[in-house]
């Protein structure tokens, strides 16, 4: 059965405006700190998105009552009668997503148990949750590996304690601090993410109680406290949604206004967006991304953690330097499976080869283990239509970027995944005059 087919006309400039909502890397996450308040919380600016729906069906299921108003974009939380969920409607619920590893902490607190079953997500690296674990087992959890997944308990409780990470990863930065909040004591997070959606996470627990505080050298200081609060929180808008729009009116010398977007989210991104000879015009309300004609110019770019490029950024602006004069080079220093997007691409007529040696300056820890994480693109090449399959959320969004831009007719398989992060994206695309059908 097909998962979602999309036909394409291509070669038609995006012209119009659309709205970016909440971030799809902090909704879920605050959705899933509601569980540790004793009042109930609201979160607004909550896009309709899969995860989301995949959240509020575990939130449900551990007898969190949820109202969501989705034309206002509201979710309204009430942890008041939390209990166990069922092992199998767990399982059921999950899905695809990572999302529950990050219930362990916060339902240690409230039941003294938590159950993860097999944890799913885009295949584009490996993504252990080895991290998890061990901060878990760091604050006194026991950990349980069983055949439906991993059972975890803390009959005496969780405690503070200091965590060093060898690598800045975001969501082990997230299990630190759902956890670290109401553990006994205090706890220092070393070599801490700090993403603006990290912060973001920040704000909503110190709204409900936490203490908390951030240093510049990436260490988190968190003082455990008895009991928290709900909250009431305006979610900050999604920074790769916003790009990946952007991208699509470089590649497709189009003009689009993102109503939602904030500048200061998106510093790294704007710079190389103007290198590359891009324009934008920042707004109270926006920022609008347009072509302004000429050749596109030709870059080199190294993802990193935050405040570096971020790598859900190198996807979609990968389509649009295969429309700019010359060899561009992409560093991938964060996730070691990236460029496997770039294989249809290629079928539509790019010129990109793939290399296994770090590129651009920079040696990294892909650099000694055989990765092909660096990519040369060559051009500006004409891509034409084809048919194609989306691999992954932003592989694929970039893929439909890929069409929209290309000459004649594609046929884009897999776009149900896209839905995942990218809130109405066929209404969007209407919005922004694309010739696109949805056929399955």
């Amino acid at each position: 059965m097909v998962d979602g087919l999309l036909q394409v006309e291509g070669g038609r400039p995006l012209s119009g405006e659309i709205t970016v909502r909440g971030a799809k890397n902090l909704v879920p996450k605050a959705m899933v700190a509601a569980l540790l308040g004793a009042t109930p919380s609201v979160l607004r600016n909550v896009p309709v998105i899969r995860d989301v729906d995949v959240v509020s069906g575990l939130l449900t299921l551990h007898g969190v009552s949820i109202d969501h108003d989705p034309a206002e974009g509201v979710l309204r939380l009430d942890p008041s009668r939390v209990e166990s969920a069922h092992v199998a409607d767990i399982d059921a619920h999950a899905g695809s997503s990572r999302i529950p590893i990050l219930f362990c902490g916060p339902l240690l607190h409230r039941l003294g148990e938590a159950f993860i079953p097999d944890l799913g997500g885009c295949r584009i690296g490996d993504r252990p949750i080895d991290y998890h674990l061990q901060i878990l087992r760091q604050f006194g959890a026991s950990v349980d590996k069983q055949v439906q997944g991993i059972r975890l308990t803390a009959p005496d409780g969780l405690h503070g304690t200091v965590i060093d990470l060898p690598y800045p990863s975001v969501g082990a930065t997230e299990q630190t601090l759902l956890t670290a909040v109401r553990a006994h004591g205090l706890t220092e997070l070393r070599g801490a993410a700090v993403e603006p959606e990290i912060m973001d996470l920040v704000d909503v627990l110190q709204k409900m109680g936490a203490i908390i505080s951030v240093d510049t050298d990436r260490t988190i200081h968190v003082e455990g406290v008895e009991e928290l609060s709900g909250y009431n929180h305006l979610a900050l808008p999604d920074r790769i949604e916003t790009a990946s729009w952007a991208s699509a009116a470089l590649a497709t010398r189009g003009d689009i206004f993102v109503r939602g977007a904030h500048q200061s989210d998106m510093t790294t991104f704007l710079n190389i967006f103007r290198k590359v000879g891009g324009a934008f015009d920042v707004r109270d309300e926006g920022i609008r991304f347009y072509h302004p004609g000429g050749d596109l110019r030709s870059i080199v770019v190294e993802t990193n953690v935050h405040p570096g490029f971020m790598t859900d950024w190198q996807q979609p602006l990968v389509v649009a330097l295969t429309q700019a004069a010359g060899l561009s080079i992409v560093h991938e220093t964060v996730y070691e499976n990236r460029f496997g997007f770039t294989g249809a691409l290629r079928k539509m007529g790019a010129t990109i080869q793939v290399y296994r040696e770090c590129l651009g300056g920079t040696a990294c820890r892909f650099g000694q283990r055989n990765f092909y994480h660096s990519a040369v693109i060559s051009g500006p090449t004409p891509l034409t239509g084809a048919d194609i399959v989306v691999p992954d959320l932003r592989g694929g969004f970039s893929h439909l970027i890929a069409a929209l831009a290309a000459e004649g007719t594609s046929r884009v398989e897999g776009v149900n995944l896209i839905d995942r992060g990218y809130e109405n994206f066929m209404f969007k695309l209407a919005s922004l005059e694309a010739a696109v059908t949805r056929l399955a």
